[in-house]
């Protein structure tokens, strides 16, 4: 049977048709999950490993598979949330522009929460615990926390919070031996909880106060002090980080084992990229919050929030570094040009 010409367009159009749509509602939630800011994820659990002092394996293989999913919970959460103001402020956004709708947003926060604390106990009870807390923090930061003056802080204690998921899934499974290996055999194995994660997680969360103070601005614009405050802040916790770590386990010191450690052969060049790095992410923050600083216009404070996320990474290369493991702090950079990539293409903020 042939067909006439109208019949024969319409049938060879519609898969160009479907391919589109298909294409228009991937754009949609990727804009909705922020996913140019993914690279600024797994950093957190590997960072949290270092600290532990063991390298990574399968329980931080858990943890990094849990933060994503309840960093995008609370991504598609945030859009739910804020609906109808950005109706007014952002139209353009995927949920008050109907291209995805508020249910959508809302069940997939809830199935994303769902998949992050499952794979969270599938590292153990304690990682379970803390990202128990963590989605808590999430939750009440897109809810009720997100306008008012604690806002800054919940959002930190969420990165806090996800670095201290990687240290102890990764504790958890060194205990259950998983097979990951502990690199300090000196030192006893690490705990349930490994205290020595808690400076480096202080380091994130100091970071993501100030990169929120500052988003609080991106909309309106208008502000210096909050561009000048998280500038200084990058200058100081890129010091710090820069700086040595102490051996926690060195002979003699009050109130630590009097144990003669192994010297681990990675220490000196953990002093030497540890530095390198720290400057890697005091360069990439500093230089969109001094701009902003300079012109506190909508665009720039924005651009100053999105180098404020990307600077996350080499800060999480940093800590890893400097918690005894430069080859995978400079792993870790490698996620920086796909942060850059991405953040052409999607908006991080």
């Amino acid at each position: 049977m042939i067909r006439p010409p109208f019949l024969r367009r319409a049938s060879a159009d519609a898969p160009a048709r479907g391919g589109a749509s298909a294409r228009k509602r991937l754009r949609a939630w990727s804009e909705l999950l922020r996913v140019s800011a993914l690279p600024s994820v797994p950093g957190d659990a590997l960072a949290g490993a270092a600290a532990a002092g063991a390298r990574p394996g399968r329980g931080t293989a858990w943890a990094v598979g849990s933060s994503l999913c309840l960093y995008e919970a609370g991504m598609a959460l945030n859009d739910w949330a804020d609906r109808h103001e950005d109706a007014a402020e952002r139209p353009h956004r995927p949920v008050p522009s109907g291209r995805v709708s508020p249910g959508a947003a809302l069940g997939a926060a809830g199935v994303l929460t769902a998949a992050g604390l499952a794979l969270a106990a599938r590292a153990g009870r304690p990682p379970l615990a803390v990202a128990t807390v963590l989605a808590a923090t999430v939750w009440a930061y897109d809810l009720r926390l997100k306008h008012t003056a604690a806002g800054p802080a919940a959002m930190a204690a969420a990165r806090g919070l996800d670095l201290l998921l990687g240290a102890t899934a990764t504790a958890s499974a060194v205990r259950r031996g998983a097979g990951e290996g502990f690199r300090r055999t000196a030192a006893p194995p690490p705990t349930a909880f490994p205290v020595a994660a808690l400076p480096p997680a202080a380091v994130l969360a100091a970071h993501t106060y100030a990169v929120t103070a500052v988003s609080r601005h991106e909309v309106h614009g208008g502000s210096t002090t909050a561009p000048l405050g998280a500038l200084a802040a990058a200058a100081v916790l890129g010091a710090l980080t820069a700086s040595p770590r102490p051996d926690p386990y060195r002979p003699g010191a009050r109130g630590r084992p009097a144990v003669a450690p192994r010297r681990f052969p990675d220490r000196s060049p953990a002093e030497r990229v540890a530095p390198v790095l720290a400057a890697v992410y005091v360069r990439t923050a500093a230089r969109p919050l001094l701009h902003a600083a300079l012109n506190p216009s909508p665009h720039l404070t924005r651009h100053a929030v999105g180098g404020g996320i990307r600077a996350m990474v080499p800060l999480q290369a940093a800590l890893t570094a400097r918690s005894g493991a430069p080859a995978g702090g400079l792993a870790l950079l490698g996620l920086a040009p796909l942060a850059r990539r991405l953040a052409r293409k999607v908006s991080p903020t």
